[in-house]
């Protein structure tokens, strides 16, 4: 019998999502090396940062603060990295959660994605 999926309710839910997301970011050849250039093995502070973010977004629950457009705008980013970026959160919500806070958690990083890009004056194909 195929397990139920259920929406994003909890903290639990929101570091399962960050850790299988981030699990897909670190096998993927477009994404990791700009990930592994600014984390340089310090997966674990970028990941509870994730989890503060995301149920922050998600949740409600103020853990996050600070400002993460501008560590993002030195990057070296084009609009590939940001469709994979795109892909890769949108299926891993798929596979694990469906409801309203799992399609708003792919509203909201399909409109960090465009902000982002916006910013950085990469223009949508």
């Amino acid at each position: 019998m195929e397990e139920q999926r259920k929406d994003i309710d909890t903290e639990t839910d929101v570091e399962l999502l960050v850790n299988e997301f981030y699990t897909k970011v670190r096998n993927d050849e477009l994404l990791d090396p700009i990930f592994a250039a600014v984390i340089k093995g310090n997966w674990d502070t970028h990941l509870k940062l994730m989890v503060d973010f995301w149920s922050t977004l998600l949740l409600y629950t103020r853990k996050y603060v600070g400002a993460p457009l501008p560590k993002h705008l030195p990057l070296k980013l084009s609009n590939e990295h940001f469709d994979r970026w795109i892909k890769l959160f949108s299926e891993t919500v798929d596979e694990l959660f469906i409801g309203v806070i799992a399609e708003n958690a792919k509203n909201r990083a399909l409109s960090i994605a465009r902000i982002m890009k916006a910013t950085k004056g990469i223009s949508a194909d």
